[in-house]
Order: C-alpha cells, then sequence, then structure tokens
C-alpha cells in the first residue's frame, strides 16, 4: 500500500511583531492511501494546524508536505486550491456551509467548480446517502447540528477525494449524533476507499481509526496501531 501523505520535518512557526511562535516543530509521518487515522491530544498541541497544512489551507515554515506525488509546499496558492478541489475533502468543526443557500446547493458546489454538468443530480444523490433527502431545500439554519454536520460530509465526499480531513467532526453534537456520524464517516471510508486523517478528542472515534497520533507541545508523541487492523 502506498503512502498518500508524507510529512518531513515540518514546522510551522506564527510570527507577530519582534516574537515568534512555534506551533509545529519536528513532525514526520506517513498516511497509508485509503487508510484511517485519528490525531488526538490536548488543547493547544497543534493538532488542527497540523490538519489544515496537510490539506494545504495555509504554508509551512519548514520541512516537506507531500500529497498524492504533490509537493504542495512548492506550490502557490491557487495551485493549492485546485489540488484541494481535485484531491481533497475537508470537514470543518464549525461545518462552514454558506448560510444563504440550500443544503443542496452546498454540496453541489464543488461539483460545479470542477465543471460537472451533473452536479445537481449528483448532490441529491449524496445527500440522500447521508439520509437528508428530504432537507435538500433546507437552509443551514432550519437544520439541526447533526444535519448541518451531514451536509458537510455529503459535501467533503460529493468531488470523491482521494483523502479527508476532519476536523473535529464530532465536536459540536450530543452523544447520540456524534455516534451516528462516526459510524458514517468510517463507512465511506470503506466504501470509497477514501483515506480518513481526523483530529479529535473523541476516543471512541479515535480508536475506530486504524492508526492513532498522539500530539503534545506541537511534536508527535507516540503513533500506535489499533486493535481494528
Amino acid at each position: 500500500m502506498t503512502d498518500i501523505l508524507r510529512v518531513e520535518k515540518l514546522k510551522k512557526v506564527y510570527k507577530s511583531g519582534d516574537h515568534e511562535l512555534t506551533i509545529l516543530h519536528d513532525i514526520d509521518f506517513q498516511i497509508a492511501r485509503g487508510s484511517s487515522c485519528a490525531i488526538i491530544g490536548p488543547s493547544g498541541s497543534g493538532k488542527t494546524t497540523l490538519l489544515g497544512l496537510c490539506a494545504g489551507l495555509d504554508t509551512i515554515t519548514e520541512g516537506i508536505i507531500e500529497l498524492d506525488g504533490h509537493v504542495i509546499n512548492n506550490m502557490s496558492e491557487d495551485e493549492r486550491a485546485e489540488l484541494r478541489n481535485r484531491e481533497v475533502g475537508f470537514i470543518f468543526q464549525s461545518f462552514n456551509l454558506i448560510q444563504s443557500i440550500t443544503a443542496l446547493e452546498n454540496v453541489a458546489i464543488p461539483l460545479e467548480l470542477l465543471g460537472d454538468k451533473n452536479a445537481i443530480k449528483s448532490a441529491k444523490d449524496w445527500l440522500d446517502r447521508v439520509g437528508l433527502a428530504d432537507r435538500a431545500s433546507h437552509y443551514p439554519s432550519q437544520l439541526s447540528g447533526g444535519e448541518q454536520q451531514r451536509v458537510a460530509i455529503a459535501r467533503a465526499f460529493a468531488n470523491n477525494p482521494k483523502i479527508l480531513f476532519a476536523d473535529e467532526p464530532t465536536g459540536n453534537l450530543d452523544s447520540e449524533t456524534g455516534k451516528k456520524i462516526e459510524n458514517l464517516l468510517f463507512s465511506m471510508n470503506a466504501e470509497q476507499g477514501t483515506t480518513l486523517v481526523t483530529v479529535t478528542h473523541d476516543q471512541t472515534l479515535a480508536v475506530q481509526a486504524e492508526r492513532i497520533l498522539e500530539m503534545k507541545g506541537g511534536m508527535i508523541i507516540s503513533d500506535k496501531t489499533t486493535q481494528t487492523v
């Protein structure tokens, strides 16, 4: 099984005036294609920053991030955006749905950006797969937190990404709804063969992944394979 993500000697420093704050340093790991990995650790350990860098949402200070054969730290912002649209799905903790358009339109957006002439039909199919076919015409404000997260998942999977990054996908949900979201994520991972990388504080979610990376103080302090393999 080949690696879809390679991170080597990664460092991220934020500058504020004369001050420097190192968020990540000496990060090294690889993620196998089609696998699932959970990143855990206390708040402030750098988990979300790492996830965003791997998805090309921000630029690194030092090191290498190679995503599906593309060294993304050598790419322009426009090139990273194009790569994300083609190959990456991202689920934000706060859902990040566009409030002024319907659930259906939110899911259709990445497909339309790819020039898919069947974007609306495909979006309907994805909403059906996440159990929201009857909520397609509703706006995000008319949906519960769990429903909004399912719309976000449908949107993330709509362009058949090779890798899906999920930032605290159950963080804003009650335990029952969170369990449904967990099951949905891992079933999609299995059915689509999409690599899943998730940041989470939820241990029940983390142990379902094939691998757990634990972070502390901007470093990976543990790399374990779980019982699911």
